[in-house]
């Protein structure tokens, strides 16, 4: 089938890419000269395990292109809407224009029975009046929305494997349902469920999910904050609360809180949408999550403070890990890079490392000292802290480190290190919400 992707950020590249290798003929549009020249080289301009391989595959079978011509759609049956929709400047809800703009361009070059596919996360409504501007423009092209569900590391198995597909449509249109089988053919043949409803439920379940997800995160690191002063461990705690089936274990750890380009901003847009529908109460729970979640990161530097003596002044901080969560590039909203910022400018002397974060820390960040080396980042360090979980910096070896370091100090940010290992070599150990010993 030939298909278009609008939008070739992380989602719409990884998205084209396994359209392809799926054997549909895609073509992949975004405004972005130099990353549309980049795909085509097979260059991805972000770090995601498996897109390089599966990128170059699409391409040498000639079933992908990429271009910045919105008019290359002009044949393509089912257009996907991949576009980014970040947090408004100084407000709280997601800014629209990428997918307004998108729609736009796209109208023009629609196939009269054209299925126009919304993946982007967008606030609830927004698939209605989407619909309306497309069938106003085109009466027999039709709307579907199918949220997205990636996780950053896992991305390309997440499309073409993933754990359930939503399709969100106006009654009457099954016919459209049934091209969407198509290209999701593999994935419906492996059994994945397929859930069809309304706009509006389409649209909220992403966002619910990812509000579950940030709850589920701060109230185990509200449960950090009484475990530093009672003097539980709250990773014990997160194991036994784990093993009760109506909670599970997942996403129950504790440190230094969520971050990314999804649920801080997807999180805040809920609120805010909520609140223009006259539903705000329902919704207030989330300010806390996003209270306790960003209260993590000072309490981290706090924590710093306390190992180097009481003062970050001219201490030698050795940051271990950049990206938001391991297996990224990405530092958006990213709590360590915001915890290695707020480090230095308290007096710290900062060298951060990251495997995969460091180019994209420096844009972010120019005055950040940043190495690629983690032997560089620790040599002569007060203090160690890890604060991405990057299984290099798990598996490090305290008896090998020792020697390069100043003090043998390490805070864990990610309660990711075996406590026992590291005091039993001879290291201070602290940990947000477990005991000091």
């Amino acid at each position: 089938m030939q298909i278009s992707v609008i939008g070739c950020g992380y989602l719409g590249a990884v998205h084209a890419a396994c359209m392809a290798d799926l054997g549909h003929t895609v073509v992949g549009v975004d405004v972005d000269v130099t990353k549309v020249d980049a795909l085509n080289a097979g260059i991805a301009p972000f770090f995601e395990p498996g897109m390089p391989e599966i990128l170059a595959d699409a391409l040498a079978s000639g079933r992908l292109t990429f271009t910045t011509d919105i008019a290359a759609v002009k044949d393509c049956k089912v257009h996907f809407l991949t576009v980014g929709t970040p947090q408004r400047k100084n407000e709280k809800a997601a800014d629209l224009t990428f997918v307004n703009g998108a729609i736009e361009a796209l109208l023009p070059h629609l196939l009269p029975d054209a299925i126009v596919v919304g993946k982007s996360t967008v606030p609830v409504g927004t698939a209605a009046r989407l619909s309306d501007q497309i069938q106003k423009s085109c009466p027999e092209a039709i709307l579907i929305w199918n949220p997205e569900f990636l996780r950053e590391g896992f991305a390309v198995s997440d499309t073409l494997s993933p754990n359930r597909l939503v399709y969100g449509i106006r009654p009457g249109h099954d016919e459209a349902t049934l091209v969407l089988d198509e290209i999701y053919a593999s994935a419906l043949h492996a059994g994945v469920p397929r859930i069809i409803t309304d706009f509006a439920t389409a649209e909220l379940v992403k966002v619910a999910a990812n509000a579950f997800l940030a709850t589920k995160i701060s109230f185990i690191n509200a449960m950090a904050e009484v475990c530093e002063v009672s003097g539980a461990d709250v990773v014990q705690l997160a194991d036994a609360m784990g093993h009760d089936p109506r909670i599970g274990r997942k996403f129950l750890n504790a440190g230094l809180g969520f971050g990314g380009g999804c649920l801080p901003k997807d999180i805040r847009a809920f609120m805010a949408r909520a609140g223009e529908l006259g539903a705000d109460q329902a919704l207030t729970f989330l300010r806390e999550v996003d209270s306790i979640n960003m209260r993590r990161r000072s309490r981290t530097v706090d924590l710093a403070r306390e190992v180097c003596g009481g003062s970050l002044l001219g201490k030698k901080i050795a940051v271990l890990g950049l990206a938001f969560k391991p297996n990224s590039d990405d530092v958006r909203d990213s709590p360590a890079l915001s915890v290695a910022a707020q480090l230095q400018l308290q007096g710290a002397s900062v060298v951060a490392t990251d495997p995969k974060a460091v180019t994209n820390s420096a844009k972010r960040f120019p005055d950040l000292v940043l190495t690629e080396s983690l032997e560089e980042a620790v040599r002569g360090a007060d203090a160690i802290m890890v604060l991405t979980e990057w299984q290099e910096y798990v598996s490090m070896d305290p008896y090998e480190l020792a020697s390069l370091v100043a003090t043998r100090t390490i805070v864990d940010g990610r309660n990711c290190l075996d406590p026992e290992k590291w005091r039993s070599a001879g290291w201070t150990y602290r940990a947000l919400g477990r005991p000091q010993l």
